[in-house]
């Protein structure tokens, strides 16, 4: 079993390897840990843990809440997570390798980070100015049939896609846009499809890519025929996620 530590990023969303990870760094706590991140040689990689939150808050209260006006907000690392950080999060979570990690001038942090290796947390470290964890690193298998089964979720995918954005074919990407290994593929309709967190996150904790493509096909099947009759949607772009604010 290999095992690493690393930095810890909650936030409110599942990253999947292969894909963008846009952060806007506000949070003490978080620019202790890119400061820490900075201090890394520019020819290794500047590694952190990102973890979705299964019971928790991604911005710790900063001022006093309701109903109690006179509450003390929680600092240090673990604010907003309960007791036991371990139980706030989901078991399963992806390394992000910070590519572009940009200090502005008032202390907050542009970071531009790219979803690399599956992660199983083991433990939590709240001691320090930061959550660290201990993680042991997924394989990815293929399982069986995975080529056939990301052909079936390719094709399921442009069509859930026409729908998203009502079936202008302008806006669709094109075959070439898209990519043909099945674990990509499998990673990146996960990411790209309008799913809440327990569905993304069961997809990226699959035991194996064929299984993750069988659920994706099963899904995108379910949605594109729910969303056929709604008003015309934007589609989502493929490799990039929302900008977490924290």
């Amino acid at each position: 079993m290999t095992t690493v530590r690393l930095p810890l990023f909650p936030l409110n969303s599942a990253l999947f390897p292969g894909l963008v990870l846009p952060l806007n760094i506000f949070e003490e706590r978080y620019r202790a840990m890119m400061r820490e991140l900075l201090k890394t040689p520019e020819d290794e990689p500047r590694r952190f843990a990102v973890v979705a939150i299964r019971d928790g808050h991604e911005v710790a209260p900063t001022s006093p809440g309701l109903p109690d006006q006179t509450a003390v907000p929680e600092r240090g690392a673990a604010a907003g997570f309960g007791e036991d950080p371990l139980k706030a999060f989901y078991g399963v979570g992806c390394v992000a390798d910070a590519a572009t990690l940009r200090e502005r001038p008032d202390g907050t942090f542009e970071v531009l980070a790219t979803g690399t290796t599956r992660v199983r947390l083991l433990s939590v470290d709240a001691s320090g100015p930061f959550l660290t964890a201990e993680l042991e690193e997924l394989p990815e298998e293929p399982g069986d049939e995975a080529g056939a089964l990301a052909e079936g979720v390719l094709r399921s995918f442009r069509q859930y896609q026409k729908r998203l954005a009502g079936a202008r074919e302008r806006s669709l990407s094109t075959g070439a846009d898209l990519p043909d290994e099945p674990s990509v593929v499998s990673y990146l309709v996960a990411a790209a499809m309008m799913l809440d967190i327990p569905t993304k996150q069961r997809l990226l904790q699959a035991p194996d890519t064929a299984s993750r493509l069988r659920d994706e096909l099963k899904l995108l099947r379910s949605e594109t025929a729910i969303i056929r009759n709604l008003p015309s949607l934007p589609a989502a772009e493929l490799t990039r996620g929302p900008t977490s604010l924290n």
